[in-house]
């Protein structure tokens, strides 16, 4: 299996393969993702989910903000297996989104533990990291409020963040309220779309 530029083992293939067959049975009675996004599941989740990996392929820990489906948490960590090291927090509030996750990550051996509290409170419970991940939770403004109190903690933290054609107006937006370092990363799966990478992120004026 190919996923973007990365090429995984036969062992990590059947993990994602158990994690796909698991993620569609839970899907038929909980709303895991947008049913319109379904039809092109491996590229549109997967392919998608995999170049945050492929982007920082270290074994680093990371905290995935509100994990929902598994994108991209739990394709990191189910890629982490296979690096031999890192772990993945999943924050996940929803209750039966959790429920599954936990599953995913029993069936597929992912490295990852779940998380069911709101990001607001996940700081306090998982301190530290060395990169925040998060796909289709809010805008950049929001998603960097999110991720401060890790990145004032670890100054070399960087976030990861899924974004589409219109992200140049939410980073114009996030300008006003913060000072940040950007790299731009073309999507694998989408030419509109982006990986927006940030680092050095503090308030504006300090």
């Amino acid at each position: 299996m190919s996923l973007g530029d990365l090429n995984v083992s036969r062992e990590t293939e059947e993990r994602l393969r158990t994690f796909i067959l698991l993620f569609d049975k839970w899907a038929r009675t909980i709303n895991l993702v947008a049913p319109s996004t379904l039809q092109d599941f491996g590229a549109r989740h997967i392919r998608d989910s995999a170049q945050i990996f492929s982007l920082s392929p270290q074994p680093l820990t990371w905290v995935d903000l509100g994990s929902g489906g598994g994108f991209p948490g739990i394709i990191t960590a189910i890629l982490l297996h296979e690096a031999g090291g890192g772990w993945v927090h999943l924050i996940e509030s929803n209750n039966k989104k959790a429920a599954f996750l936990r599953q995913a990550i029993g069936e597929t051996g992912a490295r990852a533990s779940v998380h069911p509290i709101r990001i607001e409170a996940s700081p306090d419970v998982v301190t530290d990291c060395d990169a925040i991940s998060a796909r289709a939770l809010a805008e950049l403004p929001l998603l960097l409020k999110y991720a401060s109190p890790w990145m004032n903690r670890n100054k070399a933290c960087r976030a990861f963040f899924h974004k589409g054609r219109d992200y140049q107006i939410e980073v114009d937006k996030a300008r006003g309220e913060w000072a940040f370092d950007l790299i731009k990363h073309q999507s694998v799966v989408e030419h509109d779309s982006v990986v927006l990478e940030i680092t050095g992120l503090s308030r504006s004026g300090q």
